[in-house]
């Protein structure tokens, strides 16, 4: 203030004060360097450890070693929130390890969100389905299916899980329980391109499966009749020798209740029989003129 009138400075000339005290912080740097800066031979690698400009986040934050990390972790999964926030965010998180795909870390993610037990059936159907999808290429697919299955009664018109679910049975060979499943999708989008591919293979499959079930009883069932021909065929006797006389044994009896047939003999502890095909010329020389029974 200069005769009662304001003096007004120049904003172009230069702060004495505010020169000197700059002029003072770079003089510090010519008797003692500065401590908290990157070095040169590995800027790199301490950048990385600075949360924003991590490529990749350590799979366990420790607190010490990285303080600023530990604080964000802090404040993204602080349990004060809303059950339903906490949820999402173990959502997020689960959807960054699923595209990195680091399955078995969604699935923690996506159970940590369950865990929260929100009111957002909506959300829930999502953190079900999603983490079926990390189960599915884990190869876990029936617990993938219980997922979908669980997510489906949340949202029953959530397109996602009943694709997912029909794309489990058909893993699990369910190939009619994945005919069901499409149709159920395609009464909610006709349209869906994945859920016709879908039930297209999965009946495919189911013909296949069925033509193979049928192929297998026909040659069982051949199998069968051959093995009673052959028993009907071939004949097993015994000899009373005190009788010269011949017995028969029934061909599905066992080697016991022969023995203890009372015509039978043992010599030299060898049971003895003689075989041969009925129908065998050996076989009709061989009884011509003989007595036969039946043994009981």
């Amino acid at each position: 203030m200069v005769g009662g009138q304001r003096t007004v400075m120049d904003p172009s000339q230069p702060d004495a004060a505010s020169d000197d005290a700059m002029d003072e912080f770079l003089e510090k740097f010519r008797s003692q360097p500065y401590r908290g800066g990157f070095h040169e031979d590995k800027w790199e690698e301490e950048f990385e450890k600075i949360p924003l400009f991590m490529k990749t986040a350590p799979s366990e934050i420790n607190a010490k070693e990285n303080p600023d990390l530990a604080c964000l972790q802090s404040i993204i999964f602080d349990e004060e929130r809303s059950p339903e926030e906490q949820a999402k965010t173990y959502k997020d998180e689960g959807n960054d390890y699923f595209k990195g795909k680091e399955y078995k870390k969604a699935v923690v993610s996506y159970t940590e969100g369950l865990k929260k037990k929100c009111n957002n059936p909506d959300l829930n159907a999502v953190l079900y389905t999603n983490r079926a999808a990390a189960q599915y290429y884990l190869g876990n697919f029936r617990s993938a299916l219980n997922d979908v299955t669980a997510a489906k009664k949340l949202k029953p018109c959530h397109l996602k899980a009943v694709v997912r679910g029909a794309l489990c049975h058909l893993e699990l060979k369910n190939f009619a329980e994945a005919v069901s499943w499409c149709d159920e999708g395609l009464q909610i989008d006709a349209k869906e391109k994945k859920l016709l591919e879908l039930r297209a293979k999965a009946d495919k499959l189911k013909r296949t499966e069925q033509r193979d079930i049928r192929k297998a009883k026909l040659k069982e069932k051949k199998e069968q009749n051959k093995n009673e021909a052959l028993l009907q065929a071939i004949k097993v006797y015994f000899e009373d020798e005190d009788r010269a006389e011949l017995y028969c044994v029934p061909p599905k009896t066992i080697l016991l209740r022969v023995l203890q047939n009372p015509r039978y003999f043992v010599k030299a502890l060898t049971p003895v029989f003689l075989v041969c095909v009925g129908t065998s010329p050996f076989c009709k020389n061989f009884l011509q003129g003989r007595k036969v029974h039946q043994a009981k």
